[in-house]
C-alpha cells in the first residue's frame, strides 16, 4: 500500500462515521436495477408474492455472501488484491481470486459508466428542455414509440455518449482522488442523504396522483388472477436472481469497505442494515413508478423478459411529458437526478475498490492512479458506447458489447466469486470457519449463530451454483 494511504500512526485509513460506512456500502449495492428493473418484474411475477419470495432469498442468500465479503476484507484490512494472500494457509491459491475481482470491477464499469452517463444526458433534457428538431422540443415528444425513437438516436449518437461517459468517469474520480475521508465519503454520504429525500418526495408526490389505487394494488395485493398467470417456478427463479445480484457482492465491491471499519460493530448486523436501506430502495421506486404508470399510461405494459434501462426513457418519460409542461418538467428533472445519484454511487465505490487495488499492488499516489484509471476506463468503455452506434450490427453470442459485458458480470462473475468467498471463509480449505466465525461476530451487534455454518458450507453454496446454471440455461436455452 502507499504510503500517502496511511494516518500519521502507520494505520490503515478508516471511515469517520458507521454513518458513512453504512451509506457508502449501500451505495455500492443500490443501482439502477433497484429502480427500474424490481418494480416491473414484481408487476409480472405476481406483485406481493413476489416481494415476500424475494424477501426471503435476500436473507438466505444476499446476508450471508455479504458477511463473508465483509469478514474478509476486515480481517485482512486489504482490497482484494493482497486479502486473500494474507489469510490464506501457505501453499494454498487463494490469491489468483484477485484476477477474477478486478476484473469484474472493470467488466462492470465498462457498460455501467456508459448507462449513467445516459442519466445524466436525460437530466439535462428534463433540465434544460432542449429543441430537438425544427421547432421541436424534448417535452413536446408524446408516446413511448417516438420516445422510444429519439432515446434510440440519443444512445447511437457517439459523440453526445462519449461525452456524458467521460464526464461520469471523471467526476467520480476526482470523488476518489480526494481520499476515502475527504472525498470518497463525504461525498457519497450526501449523495446518498439526497438520494432517499428525493425516492420519499417522489412517492409521496406519486401517491396523491388520481390512478394511485389502482397502481399500489397492482403492485402490493396478489390476486387470483394474477397468480394464475405466472409460473411459481419462474416466481422463485426471479426472486433468486433478483435478490442476489442486487447486492454487488462476489467481486470485492463490498469487502474493501469491510477492510475500512473497526471492530466495534458485529458484521452481520452491518449487513443487516446495509441489505435494509438497498431493499428500501428498490421497494419505494415501486410507490413512484406503479401509481404514475396506472395514471398516465393505463397500466404496465413492460414485459419482464425485456424490460431493461430503456423503460426510464420510453415508458416513463412518456409519464413525465404527459404531466405537463411545469409539473412533467420538474418531475422528471428530480427523478433523474435521483437516477445520477443511484448510478453515481455506485460508480464512485466501485472506483474505490479499483483505486485501492492499485494502491496495494503498486507504490503510486492516488492522484496517479486515478488519472492513469480515467484513460483506461474511458477506452475499455468504447465498445459499449459503439454497440448501440457504430457497431450496433456486431454481436457475440446473440449479444451487443453492452449487453455481454453486463450478462458476464450478473449471471457468470458475481455468483462465481459469491461461491468461493464462502468456500473460503466456511471451510478447510480456506481461510477456515473459525477465522471467519470469529471476525464475524467481533464487536456489539447481531451475532451469527454456530448452527448455520452447515447451511453457509453445505447449502449456500449448491444454491449459488444452481442459481448460475439456471440463468444460463435460461438465457441460452
Amino acid at each position: 500500500m502507499s504510503k500517502n494511504e496511511l494516518t500519521p500512526t502507520g494505520q490503515r485509513e478508516k471511515f469517520s462515521s458507521r454513518l458513512g460506512f453504512l451509506l457508502i456500502s449501500a451505495g455500492c449495492a443500490i443501482g439502477l436495477g433497484n429502480v427500474y428493473r424490481f418494480p416491473i418484474i414484481t408487476g409480472a411475477y405476481g406483485g406481493a408474492l413476489f416481494v415476500l419470495v424475494y424477501l426471503s432469498f435476500l436473507l438466505l442468500l444476499g446476508i450471508p455472501v455479504m458477511c463473508a465479503e465483509l469478514a474478509v476484507g476486515r480481517a485482512s484490512q486489504r482490497s482484494i488484491a493482497t486479502s486473500f494472500e494474507k489469510l490464506e494457509k501457505p501453499g494454498q491459491k487463494w490469491h489468483w481470486m484477485k484476477f477474477l475481482g478486478i476484473g469484474g470491477n472493470y467488466l462492470l464499469m465498462m457498460c455501467y459508466t456508459v448507462i449513467a452517463g445516459w442519466m445524466l444526458l436525460y437530466f439535462c433534457k428534463y433540465l434544460c428542455n432542449p429543441e430537438v428538431a425544427d421547432g421541436v422540443r424534448f417535452m413536446s415528444i408524446s408516446g413511448a414509440e417516438a420516445l422510444g425513437a429519439h432515446f434510440g438516436a440519443t444512445v447511437s449518437s457517439t459523440g453526445t455518449v462519449i461525452a456524458s461517459t467521460l464526464v461520469t468517469i471523471v467526476l467520480c474520480f476526482l470523488v476518489c482522488s480526494l481520499g476515502l475521508q475527504k472525498g470518497v465519503e463525504r461525498v457519497t454520504k450526501y449523495m446518498m442523504l439526497a438520494l432517499f429525500a428525493l425516492i420519499i418526495g417522489l412517492a409521496i408526490y406519486s401517491c396523491t396522483l388520481s390512478g394511485a389505487g389502482e397502481g399500489l394494488k397492482f403492485y402490493l395485493i396478489p390476486s387470483a388472477e394474477s397468480l394464475k398467470n405466472v409460473n411459481v417456478g419462474t416466481v422463485i427463479t426471479a426472486a433468486m436472481g433478483q435478490a442476489f445480484f442486487t447486492l454487488s457482492v462476489g467481486i470485492g465491491s463490498i469487502a474493501i469497505f469491510g477492510s475500512y471499519i473497526g471492530k466495534d460493530r458485529s458484521l452481520l448486523g452491518e449487513a443487516v442494515t446495509i441489505t435494509a436501506l438497498d431493499t428500501f430502495v428498490a421497494l419505494a421506486s415501486g410507490f413512484i413508478i406503479f401509481p404514475a404508470c396506472f395514471t398516465f399510461a393505463g397500466g404496465v405494459n413492460a414485459d419482464a423478459s425485456t424490460v431493461g434501462a430503456s423503460f426510464l426513457f420510453t415508458t416513463l418519460s412518456a409519464i413525465f411529458n404527459a404531466m405537463g409542461p411545469i409539473t412533467g418538467r420538474i418531475i422528471g428533472t428530480l427523478f433523474f437526478l435521483f437516477m445520477i445519484f443511484a448510478a453515481y454511487s455506485t460508480v464512485i465505490a466501485v472506483f474505490e475498490n479499483i483505486i485501492s487495488f492499485w494502491l496495494d499492488m503498486t507504490k503510486l499516489k492516488r492522484w496517479q492512479i486515478c488519472l492513469i484509471n480515467i484513460g483506461l476506463i474511458s477506452v475499455l468503455a468504447l465498445p459499449a458506447v459503439f454497440s448501440l452506434g457504430l457497431w450496433d450490427q456486431v454481436t457475440v453470442l446473440g449479444m451487443g458489447f453492452l449487453d455481454l459485458e453486463d450478462f458476464i458480470v450478473s449471471n457468470l462473475l458475481l455468483p462465481l466469486g459469491s461461491v468461493l468467498y464462502v468456500v473460503f471463509c466456511t471451510t478447510r480449505y480456506g481461510w477456515g470457519w473459525d477465522g471467519f466465525f470469529g471476525e464475524i461476530n467481533a464487536g456489539n451487534g447481531l451475532k451469527l449463530p454456530k448452527w448455520i455454518r452447515i447451511y453457509m458450507t453445505f447449502v449456500l453454496p449448491l444454491i449459488i451454483l444452481a442459481l448460475m446454471v439456471v440463468s444460463l440455461v435460461g438465457k441460452f436455452a
